[in-house]
């Protein structure tokens, strides 16, 4: 018996098209987000996708009338997007998340006006100046369910992702023994950083300290995810003013000691080096991984063997940026347990930072409680 195809072929067609449809709406659908603060100068990168038409901005809560002023002309956008009152523009705009371009000391009266609203935040990196802020930001996430993220740019370097598979799903190298990270560069006042941003990013309160903050949190966040979310054993710091004429209130260079159970992790962060260098070393009990930069591999699977430069493999479009993220996350597409921009790891982040800065004062190793 002859079989006719035609029913067949045209229900996949009408398929493929209610496919297409439903990935096209999608793909459109944007994030609602308010901005909270434009001094730091990280906002620009989501000013920039606005800009775009990636992302729909439908509020910012700003006080400086300069800052207002410059972001008007430079993106063109009107008045009615501008509110100082954060919590009223919440209220009004009913955002999927607010974005905060502050300092770091204001990130708990973001979480503080948002929370009880129901609306998740990211703040920039990282979460709080002291664990006491941390602590009061987490109560709030939890008793009102939302979701509290940290970003960091190093979260979605191709590299580091491809680091942690080889180390910690592949086993290539063995169980970690030593973990290095360098992240720093020539200082915020030497890169020409906004005034703004350099006002508060040099300020021992607002931000809560200087590069053992700035810089160190990089380290902290990459080490506590290696370690499986577990906090260090103890904690010591070194931390120099080599250019207190320019930076007279904080420090502008640290060394961070983290030791664990069978591991060590040394940070170092700095406002003194020639360029701009973010990488991460990991040394296992057989061979060595270095993510070199956004992209690069440097591996030595053991001893004997040569030194091979691969490019990581390019990311998931989910884990690709924080705006991709961030759909991912809000829509209930992912559901990360292990995160560097999660809760849980940005608390033992704090922690660390706390614990550096107070053995850096005293000059004694601190535990970690």
């Amino acid at each position: 018996m002859k079989q006719n195809f035609f029913p067949t072929i045209y229900s996949l067609a009408i398929s493929l098209i209610l496919i297409l449809c439903c990935t096209t709406v999608h793909a459109q659908k944007k994030l609602n987000v308010v901005v909270a603060g434009l001094n730091h100068d990280h906002v620009y990168q989501i000013m920039n996708s606005y800009e775009k038409g990636e992302v729909n901005i439908v509020g910012i809560s700003e006080s400086d009338a300069n800052l207002i002023m410059r972001f008007k002309k430079r993106y063109n956008l009107p008045d009615s997007l501008f509110n100082q009152n954060l919590p009223l523009l919440l209220k009004t705009k009913k955002p999927e998340v607010v974005l905060a371009y502050n300092a770091i000391n204001d990130h708990l009266a973001v979480v503080e006006a948002a929370a009880p609203l129901g609306i998740s935040v990211m703040v920039e990196k990282p979460l709080a100046t002291t664990v006491k802020q941390a602590e009061r930001m987490a109560q709030l996430a939890r008793q009102y369910q939302i979701h509290l993220l940290t970003n960091y740019e190093t979260t979605w370097y191709a590299s580091n992702q491809e680091a942690y598979r080889k180390t910690k799903a592949n086993n290539e190298i063995g169980k970690i023994r030593k973990m290095v990270v360098h992240d720093g560069h020539q200082g915020p006042k030497e890169i020409n950083v906004s005034s703004e941003f350099l006002n508060w990013l040099t300020d021992p309160v607002k931000n809560g300290g200087g590069a053992i903050v700035d810089f160190g949190c990089y380290g902290a966040n990459l080490m506590t995810w290696l370690m499986d979310g577990k906090a260090p054993v103890a904690v010591t710091a070194i931390t120099r003013q080599l250019k207190k004429d320019v930076y007279p209130n904080v420090d502008d260079d640290a060394t961070i000691l983290l030791e664990y159970p069978e591991a060590t992790g040394i940070i170092e962060a700095s406002w003194n080096w020639p360029f701009s260098i973010k990488d991460l070393e990991i040394f296992g009990q057989t061979g060595y991984i270095q993510a070199v930069n956004p992209t690069l591999l440097r591996v030595k699977e053991k001893e004997g063997a040569t030194y091979k430069e691969t490019t990581a493999a390019t990311l998931s479009r989910n884990i690709s940026s924080p705006l991709n993220y961030l759909s991912a996350l809000l829509r209930n597409e992912i559901h990360p347990e292990q995160d560097l921009t999660g809760l849980e790891n940005n608390l033992i982040v704090v922690k660390i930072l706390e614990a550096a800065r107070i053995s850096a004062k005293t000059g004694r190793r601190v535990l970690i409680k």
